[in-house]
């Protein structure tokens, strides 16, 4: 067993941490477990405490490498000793190169492509809408319920689930024009599920009319799966709408696979399992193993757009953060890790779709690949979100040994991201715990 519980968490030592942070930081900035981390390797977490935890959130989606790869700490360690940061706008360093020229190979398209880089996922989508609109010479951006950008001023602007994000902030930047995504699981109950996306992109061709003027859209962004909003896969033939869209239109198809790419889905990227090839993606989180990295990449004659100097900041491109997101592509893209990916993502497909039969506070499982979530409800026939029930089984699981975080809409999911190189022994054992939790939860 991996999960080893010396004391409750938390325990003293974690305990004394987070009163320290209450002390010394807002209390805006929210957590969702009272772990107090001393040492992390692969999917495992040691607390301060002494206690041993499978970590199944990964830093939201950060970690899909695991927690200190022996060869990313190699390269981190290599670069640091030669050179730490000489900034990508004073001078050039091959490692930021390199980084990019491999980007532009593995997204999708074999079209000319090139990238930039900077710190965050906010910045990531910020320079895609930014260059898509110098690009087009347009200011209108569609973008979609539930969708999760970021926090700076354009990003949170586009991001949906206003109470947890936006409430008290703004006012909101401009041209901006939310639509509906489909949600296959609280589509209309007389709706078939063809019926439904039938109807969403009719939808979405009608926001042509009666929102936006065709001639003055910049860009469409879209996760093709929404992470935030609770792991909702896009229908293929909705992404495909707005690809035709944006070919009619002339406007940018952005990509925002901050939290489905690097074969958080079982493949590198989510489009992949679509055959759509955006104008541009962006992609962040685990591409840095830890280390604060994100890139837009995008058709060449789109980047290229820009007048000299109006892109770029002061650590993009970092030679430390290239050098690790280099090991992170070269480890993602062997047929081994690719291999056990998806076979975290069949097991734990298995496993969730017999907890759905087996509990009835289980309204929907779903993902894509090992992209997976559980949703609770008071009703299954009325799909009531029950945000309590979830917060109840989050916790109890996590005093049992695993991290986890809440996802959807309403606050009443669980969503499921482990390292991908997480064992086959660990995963069932932080999914054995898991089960335990809701099964208390359903007896009680």
């Amino acid at each position: 067993m991996t999960i080893q519980l010396k004391t409750p968490i938390p325990g003293p030592a974690s305990q004394a941490i987070l009163q320290r942070r209450a002390d010394a930081m807002p209390a805006g900035l929210a957590k969702s477990t009272d772990v107090v981390v001393a040492d992390a390797k692969g999917a495992v977490v040691t607390d301060v405490d002494g206690n041993t935890l499978l970590d199944f959130a990964g830093a939201i989606g950060v970690m899909n490498i695991g927690h200190c790869p022996p060869k990313v700490v190699e390269a981190i360690k290599a670069q640091a000793e030669k050179y730490i940061h000489t900034c990508a706008l004073v001078t050039t360093f091959e490692p930021m190169v390199e980084l990019c020229e491999t980007l532009n190979r593995v997204t999708p398209g074999d079209h000319a492509k090139k990238t930039l880089l900077a710190n965050s996922g906010s910045e990531a989508v910020e320079n895609a809408v930014s260059i898509s609109r110098y690009y087009t010479k347009r200011r209108g951006v569609i973008c979609f319920e539930g969708g999760y950008h970021g926090r700076t001023l354009l990003t949170l602007s586009l991001t949906s689930k206003y109470g947890l994000f936006k409430k008290g902030f703004g006012p909101f930047g401009g041209d901006i024009y939310r639509l509906p995504a489909p949600n296959l699981y609280r589509r209309p109950p007389q709706m078939t599920e063809q019926e439904y996306i039938d109807h969403s992109i009719r939808a979405l061709r009608n926001a042509l009319i009666s929102q936006v003027d065709p001639a003055d859209l910049a860009c469409i962004l879209i996760e093709p799966v929404q992470g935030e909003a609770g792991f909702i896969p896009m229908p293929a033939a909705f992404l495909q709408e707005i690809r035709n869209i944006c070919d009619e239109t002339c406007a940018v198809m952005i990509c925002d696979e901050i939290q489905s790419g690097c074969f958080r889905t079982g493949k590198l990227f989510a489009s992949e399992h679509y055959g759509i090839v955006p104008d541009m993606i962006t992609i962040a989180k685990s591409l840095g193993a830890g280390l604060p990295i994100s890139a837009t990449t995008g058709r060449a004659e789109i980047m290229d757009t820009v007048h000299l100097g109006g892109v770029g900041g002061t650590y993009g491109g970092s030679p430390v953060t290239c050098a690790a997101a280099l090991e992170v592509i070269r480890e993602m893209t062997t047929p081994a890790f690719a291999a056990h990916a998806n076979k975290v993502g069949q097991i734990t497909e298995q496993r969730l779709a017999e907890w759905k039969k087996k509990y009835s506070l289980i309204g929907d499982v779903r993902g894509l690949g090992p992209m997976r979530l559980v949703e609770f409800v008071k009703d299954r026939n009325e799909r009531t979100p029950d945000p309590d029930i979830t917060l109840k089984i989050l916790r109890d699981a996590v005093s049992n040994g695993i991290i986890l975080i809440r996802a959807g809409l309403y606050s009443n999911c669980i969503r499921l991201l482990p390292p991908l190189v997480i064992t086959e022994e660990q995963l069932h054992e932080g999914l054995d715990v898991l089960e335990g939790a809701i099964a208390r939860a359903q007896n009680s």
